[in-house]
């Protein structure tokens, strides 16, 4: 894996406690809501995501009729609880107990996707490694909670 890889992966996963807290914050002083402080959240970010694609002249491949299924467009609704959620958790669990249950999902997820091979994801059997694997972060999650 090449070092810029690497480091653009866990600079992702540090996102994820620091943008639960901004919003836990915009939620606690502002918004009143998680999901209205999710909104806001979503707003910044696409317009963010907007401005980017005009300045790199991004535009959309011509859609090929029967090439994009219905589900293709959903990750948004999948984004949108997970922002929800982790505002709503972030002050209730702490950051680190919440990013630990929330890796023993994503993990957990992962290793049925690659497993099953669905999603676009090359299949990837699970075998004892991974499942030990899957063991450890559960017992990382126990750990984390319990001290």
């Amino acid at each position: 894996m090449s070092a810029l890889l690497f480091v653009m992966a866990l600079l992702a996963g540090a996102t994820l406690p620091t943008q639960a807290g901004i919003n836990s914050g915009l939620q606690a002083h502002w918004a009143g809501s998680p999901v209205l402080a999710s909104l806001v959240s979503f707003s910044v970010g696409t317009a963010a995501l907007v401005c980017w694609c005009l300045v790199t002249r991004t535009a959309p491949a011509v859609p090929v009729p029967g090439t994009t299924q219905w589900w293709h467009w959903t990750g948004g609704l999948l984004g949108a609880f997970f922002v929800s959620a982790v505002t709503f958790l972030a002050p209730r669990l702490g950051a680190t107990t919440m990013v630990a249950l929330i890796l023993a999902g994503q993990v957990a997820a992962s290793v049925l996707l690659d497993h099953f091979g669905v999603l676009g994801y090359q299949a990837r059997s699970v075998n004892l490694p991974r499942l030990a694997g899957l063991v450890m972060v559960g017992a990382g999650v126990y750990l984390i909670r319990r001290f």
